[in-house]
């Protein structure tokens, strides 16, 4: 283990050094450490660690991005990992970008309004449209698969589950694995626009952007990445199971 600190350029030398591959995620939307913000950490550090990692002759560097559905927002955490993308791309490494849509585990808990102990549901828009949610676990095990795989390098990969599902029909699906009727809490994107436009700081900003964004939906196409990368994502079904299961 090396510490380092994407704020420190000069830590970035030694933890790269020796490295043949990189893998980050890093991103500062959930730190309350003084001195972390999107600038200084998902733009400024992401940028620091591609300059090391090209300094110390890295083989391949991978990047988790967001989706191109996601992509579309306008909040400062993506406009980050779209900054970072460009540099990655230009930097004359060896990189594979995914792009991720919505996480099972984020958006499908009760830090996001699906609160399954208390079957409670906050449904964001009118909940019709669908989208590819996908587990963190299959993005990280793409990730060191994609190490080894020729079709990853200097590759963006736009990654999603198995299916597109609507929010009303992920609610029918807990509804009906649990037995139970969930109270649900409609936000249209009237109130969503007017959460982001009221919003005093830039991950007030950006979560009220990422809510629209899950409102307006995000469906991915696994059909041909399934196939080239012999990839098997969770689907929500098997992710609804297994939450079941350890809260039972």
């Amino acid at each position: 283990m090396v510490e380092g600190d994407l704020k420190e350029r000069a830590s970035l030398d030694p933890a790269c050094r020796n490295a043949t591959d990189i893998i980050t995620t890093a991103t500062s939307i959930g730190s309350r450490e003084e001195g972390d913000s999107f600038q200084t950490v998902d733009v400024n550090g992401q940028i620091q660690l591609v300059d090391a990692a090209r300094a110390a002759n890295v083989e391949h560097f991978i990047l988790i991005s967001a989706s191109r559905g996601i992509g579309d927002c306008d909040n400062p955490l993506i406009k980050a990992k779209r900054a970072i993308e460009k540099r990655i791309q230009e930097s004359g490494l060896v990189y594979t970008i995914l792009r991720s849509s919505f996480f099972m585990e984020t958006w499908l808990s009760p830090h996001l309004g699906l609160d399954v102990e208390n079957t409670k549901a906050m449904i964001y828009g009118s909940g019709t449209n669908p989208t590819s949610y996908i587990s963190l676990h299959d993005i990280a095990q793409f990730a060191v698969d994609a190490l080894h795989n020729p079709a990853a390098r200097n590759a963006t990969v736009e990654l999603g589950g198995p299916e597109a599902l609507t929010q009303l029909a992920v609610m029918a699906l807990f509804e009906k694995l649990t037995g139970h009727r969930f109270d649900r809490e409609f936000v249209s994107e009237k109130e969503l626009e007017a959460r982001k436009a009221a919003a005093t700081n830039p991950v007030g900003v950006t979560l009220s952007d990422l809510m629209l964004a899950s409102a307006r939906g995000d469906a991915v196409d696994m059909t041909e990445t399934m196939q080239k990368f012999s990839f098997q994502p969770k689907s929500v079904r098997q992710y609804a199971a297994s939450l079941l299961e350890r809260i039972k």
